[in-house]
């Protein structure tokens, strides 16, 4: 009896730690998902790197029968399109090396927490990277560069938000504006809710194994934009949160401010984009007030230091970036890259702008998004901060 009580235990203990290996191990083996895969519309296509990471090709053939390969493929050639690949995977290579470079010290630039490691990242700093467990995607959303579009992308791709006719939507552009919504997506900061203890290593597993990208913007330019969308038209929301406490604090009105946007815009009171940048730079304003996500240093949304992306899109190059990007993470067969309207500020308009603020002011906000100009390889504003 005490030979069989003695292997009925180790049995029952080795299934334990079966099933222990398998639930933490699962994702490394075909991902943890705790609902079933959704199927995505179009045709099948053949992939050889479904559970690994995508990446852009460092060597692209160069024998002499691919150099002189000219076939005929939609009005293009196949010579045509590789060169273009080439120029896509150097120019990609440059951008992920300078951020390298800023990272680990080698341009002299500082800025917190930028030696930290991933896991010291609070949960709360992680809701704006995107998980996309059907096409193994992690987008990390800059607000002010194009990210009302690739949330479309997101949806239609994860069919996570219902069409009126009661189907998921399959074309970006019909997406409605309930694209914000975040009960939409699941982000690394739901992760704990999900998963409990096991977020962490689930992060680590697919940040490994998913293809990573982001969006940015020539950084004064991105703070143009947000002021012209968020206070030089009625904003409730912005206006209760953020503008009238710009108006009392730097606009000398203190008192007798009207109660909505509407009625503040039907009489002429709003912030000035002076007044935006003093409460910017305010050292009393809290920080997590000022750094609301519109105007929020991109180091400080997507942890570049801590994330290392597979691809940087620039909104200056956007069409050729989103292109590339969505042949590189193999939909642009089931979803197309939105073409709406542009947004016209411009790095041609910083100098307008910028006229009225103290040099002593520009060049102090220049401090404040410095990072984000050395991470990202914008041109120091020199029109701006040295006149």
């Amino acid at each position: 009896m005490g030979t069989w009580h003695t292997l009925r235990m180790a049995f029952i203990l080795g299934s334990l730690f079966t099933v222990l290996l398998i639930i933490v191990y699962w994702d490394d083996i075909g991902g943890f998902n705790l609902y079933p895969p959704r199927v995505t519309s179009g045709p099948p296509r053949s992939s050889s790197t479904s559970r690994a990471r995508k990446s852009f090709p460092s060597d692209v053939p160069t024998t002499a029968s691919s150099k002189t390969l000219v076939l005929e493929d939609n009005g293009g050639t196949v010579e045509e399109e590789r060169k273009e690949q080439e120029e896509d995977v150097v120019e990609q290579e440059a951008r992920k090396k300078r951020i390298a470079d800023v990272c680990s010290g080698n341009v002299n630039v500082e800025f917190p927490g930028r030696t930290r490691t991933f896991e010291q990242i609070p949960n709360r700093e992680l809701d704006h990277l995107i998980v996309d467990d059907t096409h193994h995607i992690i987008y990390c959303y800059v607000p002010k560069v194009a990210c009302t579009n690739w949330k479309r992308v997101m949806v239609v791709l994860s069919q996570s938000l219902v069409s009126p006719s009661g189907k998921p939507y399959t074309d970006p552009e019909t997406v409605s504006p309930d694209v914000h919504n975040s009960s939409l997506y699941l982000t690394f900061a739901k992760f704990w809710r999900r998963y409990g203890s096991l977020s962490r290593h689930l992060m680590a597993v697919k940040l490994q194994q998913y293809t990573k990208f982001l969006f940015v913007r020539d950084p004064f330019v991105r703070l143009i934009s947000a002021f012209r969308n968020k206070f030089e038209r009625p904003n409730e929301d912005f206006y209760r949160l953020f503008g009238s406490e710009i108006l009392r604090q730097y606009g000398n009105a203190s008192s007798g401010l009207p109660e909505t946007a509407a009625e503040a815009f039907a009489a002429g009171i709003k912030p000035t984009f002076q007044q935006f940048i003093t409460y910017l730079l305010d050292p009393e304003t809290e920080r997590e007030k000022i750094f609301n996500e519109h105007w929020r240093q991109v180091y400080r949304l997507c942890h570049p230091c801590q994330v290392k992306y597979d691809f940087i899109g620039r909104l200056e190059t956007l069409e050729t970036d989103a292109k590339h990007l969505l042949k590189l993470l193999e939909v642009d067969h089931l979803v197309h890259f939105p073409s709406g309207a542009r947004n016209r500020t411009t790095t041609s308009w910083e100098r307008d702008w910028f006229a009225q603020i103290p040099l002593t002011m520009r060049r102090e906000l220049y401090r404040l998004y410095e990072p984000d100009f050395e991470l990202f390889g914008y041109p120091k504003p020199d029109n701006v901060i040295n006149r």
